[in-house]
């Protein structure tokens, strides 16, 4: 007899049932806001400044934008937002939100607040995970070297062997501590070093378990491809592949740089492209997870639903340790949280930093609700359905 499928993204009071009346309220007035794209260009350009020349409004955006976004200005702040997703068994994405600063001493010192939040999130059931980009660590220049193949001068090569220790310096605190490190794409044309310092760090930690995880951006037309001989690669060499699949972030510099520098745009053709192999890859993912790990990063409701059917037909139970969901704060709450009701590994990706420092990120968060075609109405509509079932309840 075939089992029931139960899965839906329609239950609202699951999906706000961390939210306080007054905060589904706050959400309302910001995803309306969010769709008005001349507010968010002139709020773009007008928040920073007014940080910049010591306006008082750092507590309208903490109240604001930032409390929906971000999960505090420390780790501290961080930890208790995560205890209150933990309360739904939804874990966090430690993410240290500061745009990385460019030179030696602060490359180091990011090491030092990686391994810090490391031995924090040690014995927190709910923050399993910490994110980190390769250029938080090393010059984007060295970077774009290596990956066109010039060979390195001495000093070049040294500066490069400091970054690939600075990674493994994180990647060893995790492993020590059982947490687990997601690796986040670059820009495709310093990805080749990226992805070899990633899989030189599952070589030495995925041995059994995963522990660090490469990030595939699906927008791309080559990262399929990339993602199948990853796993080939780890299998012949017996560690396990930790996958992070995306759909992407960098696309208008791609094509921009592409078109610029007369080379076929890296992307793929249509947003029917990039979800065709988003879902091939989820697939691919599902169908290997004796030599992988997948982490499904991702808004789309039709690649989650992809997932869990997929794991439903093979008999996979849905809290199998190489499958995690996950989404960004403050975003898809429907999809998290029902996810996690129906008990499935889903964490939210939470940054934690100082308000003026992860001005960067809440701007692309507020443009990204902007641009992305209905992702804006669907938050709204359901926040709205929300508040609506509650008040009839009353």
């Amino acid at each position: 007899m075939e089992q029931q499928f139960d899965l839906s993204f329609e239950n609202t009071g699951i999906a706000f049932e961390a939210k306080t009346n007054q905060q589904l309220k706050k959400a309302n007035f910001l995803f309306s806001a969010m769709g008005r794209p001349w507010l968010v260009k002139v709020g773009a350009a007008a928040m920073p400044l007014a940080l910049k020349i010591g306006l008082p409004i750092k507590g309208l955006i903490k109240s604001t934008i930032f409390s929906q976004f971000c999960g505090g200005e420390n780790m501290p702040e961080a930890a208790a937002a995560s205890e209150v997703l933990g309360k739904y068994n939804v874990g966090v994405v430690l993410d240290y939100g500061v745009e990385a600063m460019e030179g030696e001493h602060n490359y180091d010192h990011a090491v030092e607040e990686f391994t810090r939040a490391i031995r924090f999130a040690a014995g927190k059931p709910y923050i399993p995970f910490i994110a980190i980009k390769v250029t938080g660590f090393a010059r984007f220049s060295l970077l774009e070297k290596v990956a066109s193949g010039k060979p390195l001068s001495s000093a070049e090569q040294d500066e490069y062997d400091r970054v690939h220790l600075r990674i493994k310096t994180i990647c060893e605190a995790a492993a020590k501590n059982n947490i687990r490190v997601l690796i986040d794409a670059e820009e495709s044309w310093i990805q080749p070093p990226v992805d070899e310092l990633a899989e030189a760090m599952m070589a030495l930690f995925n041995q059994g378990t995963p522990v660090v995880y490469n990030t595939y951006q699906l927008y791309l037309h080559s990262r399929l491809a990339a993602l199948k001989t990853a796993e080939e690669n780890a299998r012949e060499k017996g560690y396990l592949l930790g996958a992070k699949l995306v759909r992407g972030a960098y696309m208008e510099k791609e094509r921009k740089r592409a078109l610029e520098m007369g080379y076929p745009s890296p992307v793929q053709p249509n947003k029917a492209a990039t979800d065709n192999d988003y879902n091939a890859a989820v697939q691919f993912c599902i169908e290997r997870l004796d030599s992988l790990a997948v982490f499904i990063g991702t808004h789309n409701e039709n690649s989650c639903m992809l997932a869990a059917r997929l794991l439903q037909e093979k008999g996979i139970p849905p809290q199998h340790p190489h499958v995690n969901f996950s989404q960004l704060l403050g975003m898809s709450d429907n999809i998290t949280f029902n996810l996690a009701h129906s008990g499935y590994h889903v964490s939210k990706y939470l940054p934690y930093g100082p308000v003026k420092d992860v001005m960067p990120y809440l701007l692309r968060r507020a443009q990204e609700n902007t641009s992305i075609a209905g992702q804006t109405g669907r938050e709204l509509g359901l926040i709205r359905k929300e508040i609506k079932r509650r008040a009839s309840e009353r």
